[in-house]
């Protein structure tokens, strides 16, 4: 009989206290967003320091680009597990709750903490991307004619494909025309990983021949070179956001762990169980 008196009180206890501390989470989670600006400002400073213009000099795009990586994740561990231990041991008290399942609770208090770390780290990241992108649309909208003067991604190659070899030709025809003219050719050509149809790379080895003072030979030969080198940078720059998207995906992951574990820790310290659940 006192079994059944003691029993509903339990229950009672257990359910008057919300199973989400939610000012815990977000504690954990702004915490956990400014470290990781801290520690991003960091590593751009580190990374300006190492990296040189000057052959043979500072680190390879290679370790720069693993070190990057590397860093994503050492960022990711240090937040998320501040972040989570700051849910955890911030946490209310939950009374008559069996051991395993504050476990499980501390678990997904910092899971959810590190959720919405990255959640308002996105936001914060995307405000500041949405506004330059609004203000180039509007300055391009502004810019209306004069677009075609500005540069572009394309004019290096432009400028290769139209250097003279004779000085006589530089001032053939209208040179700023056929600039636009064969920026926008390339950029329409290569946007989606394409090529110059052949229709196009005959009209653009006969302008270069009439600008550079080349033969027609020499001129598509040039053409040819210039297209390889446009569709390897390309790739290089396909093969850096798919790397980078794979450090971030990893990143996360651990980041998902750390603060999870870390949460764990904080609410066994908060609750005084921290030497019983590690002998345990």
């Amino acid at each position: 009989m006192d079994a059944v008196v003691i029993q509903p009180g339990v229950e009672a206890a257990e359910s008057s206290v919300s199973a989400v501390s939610w000012p815990a989470v977000a504690a954990g989670a702004v915490a956990s967003c400014a470290l990781t600006l801290v520690l991003v400002a960091f590593g751009i400073g580190l990374g300006l320091s190492v990296v040189s213009p000057w052959s043979g000099s500072g680190v390879s795009a290679t370790t720069f680009k693993i070190g990057t990586g590397l860093y994503l994740v050492v960022i990711a561990m240090l937040s998320s597990s501040i972040g989570g231990y700051i849910a955890g041991r911030l946490r209310t008290g939950w009374t008559g709750v069996h051991s395993d399942e504050v476990y499980f609770r501390d678990t997904a208090h910092g899971f959810i903490a590190w959720a919405f770390a990255s959640v308002l780290g996105a936001i914060l990241l995307a405000s500041p991307a949405s506004s330059l992108i609004g203000g180039a649309a509007t300055g391009a909208m502004q810019a209306g004619a004069a677009a075609a003067s500005q540069a572009g991604p394309m004019d290096g190659y432009v400028d290769t494909l139209l250097r003279s070899d004779a000085p006589a030709a530089a001032n053939a025809g209208n040179a700023q025309d056929t600039r636009g003219e064969m920026a926008r050719l390339f950029t329409a050509s290569f946007r989606d990983g394409g090529d110059l149809k052949p229709a196009d790379r005959t009209y653009v080895a006969k302008v270069v021949a009439a600008r550079s003072g080349l033969s027609q030979a020499d001129a598509e030969k040039r053409v040819n070179d210039v297209v390889t080198q446009v569709k390897a940078d390309t790739d290089a720059a396909r093969r850096a956001t798919a790397q980078l998207a794979f450090w971030l995906v990893a990143s996360l992951l651990i980041g998902a762990f750390c603060a999870s574990l870390a949460a764990t820790e904080g609410g066994s310290l908060r609750d005084g169980t921290w030497r019983r659940s590690s002998t345990r």
